[in-house]
């Protein structure tokens, strides 16, 4: 899957030798129109597909418990019998 990007490239610093200025600070206005232009680019799930995604997460949750609870009670088995 490709990278797709909007707007124009970034431009690189001068060298000028002098450092850099610091860009200035934005308002907090400005702040949250950015932020509610960036939410409205975002690709939202569907209700079937995040159905789907919590049922494989929740699945592959319950796997790991499993799997580390197993070897927990085995190791502890293990140690019980040997140094009693």
């Amino acid at each position: 899957m490709a990278t797709q990007t909007r707007g124009t490239a970034a431009e690189k610093p001068a060298r000028s030798g002098r450092p850099a200025k610091k860009p200035a600070r934005t308002t907090p206005a400005l702040f949250l129109r950015q932020v509610i232009a960036e939410l409205r680019k975002v690709i939202w799930p569907t209700r079937k597909e995040l159905v789907t995604y919590t049922t494989v997460a929740i699945v592959f949750i319950l796997v790991m418990v499993g799997l580390v609870t197993g070897l927990d009670t085995g190791f502890t088995y293990l140690v019980t019998k040997i140094f009693g």
